[in-house]
């Protein structure tokens, strides 16, 4: 399985049948009305050079891909200092700007890592911000356990091509679930990493999943993402056991319950 999914995101074949997808077209969010329940979704500046995406799961958390904290280029790891949220950003404003006071990535995530299905089952990040956002407009997600293959999800995420706003992806499918890994029938693209996947439950968006790679099934461009359950309660524990450079700020750092039991973002996936 793992060997697989390495000749997955190398690009090449893939010999298990991955079954059928429909995905809807992106839709971009670009008015108050398209944006709203989505204002947790936000785009985060890293170094002054790039950017990823990244989503609220407590009013001081950021959930986001481990590797968004490297540079590409040179492998250096960002300072909490040159890290900036900016949520629900959308042309020229942000529902909020905050910096980060610390961030956190998974302990088994190698950025120089050979292993590409060890490092897409590790590909996740907790940022911290230097304080919670407390906006009535930006609510934060909850999570739940990983989708089955063939669900129904969604992706909002900013992209090269779409810096300025982010886009919806309503409807895309698990096509397969592979060593914590999901391959997903998702458009990405660069920027896209750290998006919060999301699936419908109870009548809400939840999230299952983060953005980690982009890959090809045979000529099929593909999405792969990280899955939740474990990695997560791994990033909280830590978090919780901090020697003090994580300075706890009751009640804003809460235990995240992968079942749900935040509360709703308000969020949909209405079709355009």
């Amino acid at each position: 399985m793992r060997k697989l999914l390495a000749f997955l995101v190398l690009g090449l074949g893939f010999s298990t049948p991955l079954g059928a997808s429909d995905p809807t077209p992106l839709r971009s969010l670009i008015t108050g009305d398209d944006s709203r329940g989505w204002e947790a979704v936000g785009r985060l500046n890293m170094g002054g050079d790039s950017f990823c995406t990244g989503a609220l799961i407590a009013d001081n958390l950021v959930l986001t891909a481990g590797h968004c904290l490297f540079d590409k280029d040179t492998g250096r790891r960002y300072e909490a200092g040159e890290i900036e949220f900016l949520a629900g950003w959308r042309n020229g404003r942000a529902s909020a700007y905050r910096g980060a006071r610390r961030a956190l990535v998974h302990p088994d995530f190698d950025f120089s890592g050979l292993d590409k299905a060890q490092r897409v089952a590790h590909d996740l990040a907790l940022i911290e911000l230097d304080r919670p956002i407390r906006n009535t407009s930006v609510t934060p997600f909850n999570t739940a356990h990983r989708p089955r293959k063939g669900a129904e999800v969604g992706v909002v995420s900013y992209a090269y091509d779409r810096a300025e706003s982010p886009a919806l992806q309503e409807m895309c499918h698990v096509l397969a679930r592979q060593s914590g890994t999901l391959v997903l029938s998702c458009e990405v693209d660069f920027g896209s990493s750290g998006a919060p996947i999301f699936i419908q439950q109870d009548g809400e968006a939840r999230i299952v999943s983060v953005v980690s790679a982009k890959a090809y099934v045979e000529e099929t461009r593909v999405s792969l993402g990280t899955s939740l359950e474990k990695p997560l309660q791994e990033l909280m524990a830590q978090l919780e056991e901090s020697d003090g450079v994580f300075t706890r700020v009751e009640p804003t750092a809460r235990r995240i319950d992968l079942g749900g039991g935040l509360h709703s973002s308000g969020a949909k996936f209405v079709r355009p």
